[in-house]
């Protein structure tokens, strides 16, 4: 069987955007790949929050479970979010191998400080300089056992430096070896400017419910700016939120779930249903 790294380096070479939605557990995983997406992100940001800890909390060893999990339970590609790789270069050196080790088909690195502050999501990044950051990426491009094990280097410098040493630090970070370039631009301008600008491969990271108002682009449009990957980060983990709090409600409310039996007595069969082998329960 072909390696998920040598699968996601196929599509890459292929013409269109790799949409990649950012699941958490094994269910998300697999109903995104039985709805036909070709490539997974294990988003950091929902990992913490299914686990109901700061994303910062989050050790090594917390995200390669939660990624052999994934990786045992679909058969596509899946990045990871290891966020600042979890030290310095000798340990990103580390942190390679183990993903390596755990099934994904690559990660993406980011420039912030370790260990991250709990305060990034509120709009204060500490940034390494850029110096450092092509150290880890070379660090991690030279560790790599799998030659196709994606690196994804990840800027964080839009908000905190500006648009000028956001594009600097992406064009550093792929002279550095970086296979995409993961940006968070500030607005609908700069979105389209950075495939103009920065000649490598870009993955954009659509933050949906961001307070900034950052631009959450659609398919078509990033496609036609000239990205190649695109990110949904926080998406299932919202919904599946959503959804269980409305259920619960219901059931403190008024001692009923409300859920319709049409719709969930066969979708507990397909549940039930998950990796049963063949012929089980038949005899």
């Amino acid at each position: 069987m072909k390696r998920m790294s040598t699968i996601l380096r196929e599509m890459m070479a292929r013409p269109g955007l790799i949409d990649s939605p950012g699941v958490h557990d094994p269910i998300s995983a697999r109903v995104a790949e039985q709805l036909g997406f070709r490539c997974l992100d294990l988003s950091g940001f929902s990992l913490a929050a299914a686990w109901c800890v700061p994303e910062p909390l989050l050790s090594l060893e917390d995200v390669a479970e939660a990624t052999r999990r994934i990786t045992a339970a679909v058969n596509i590609p899946l990045i990871v979010d290891v966020g600042a790789g979890f030290g310095e270069p000798a340990h990103v050196v580390h942190t390679v191998r183990s993903f390596e080790n755990a099934g994904a088909a690559g990660f993406h690195i980011e420039d912030q400080i370790y260990p991250k502050r709990f305060h990034y999501h509120a709009g204060t990044e500490h940034l390494i300089p850029a110096e450092a950051m092509v150290e880890k990426i070379r660090y991690a491009v030279e560790a790599r056992r799998d030659r196709d094990f994606i690196i994804v280097a990840r800027t964080d410098a839009f908000r905190t430096s500006g648009y000028a040493e956001a594009v600097r630090r992406g064009k550093l970070y792929a002279q550095a070896g970086a296979d995409f370039i993961m940006l968070f631009p500030n607005s609908l301008e700069e979105a389209g400017r950075c495939p103009r600008e920065i000649p490598a491969p870009l993955n954009y990271a659509n933050s949906e419910g961001n307070r900034f108002g950052k631009p959450v682009l659609s398919h078509q449009e990033l496609e036609e700016m000239g990205y190649k990957m695109v990110n949904y980060a926080p998406g299932p983990i919202f919904v599946a939120y959503e959804a269980m709090k409305r259920m619960l409600t219901n059931v403190k409310e008024t001692g009923r779930s409300g859920m319709d039996p049409g719709i969930y007595i066969p979708l507990r069969e397909k549940l039930e249903d998950v990796d049963r082998p063949p012929g089980i329960l038949q005899d």
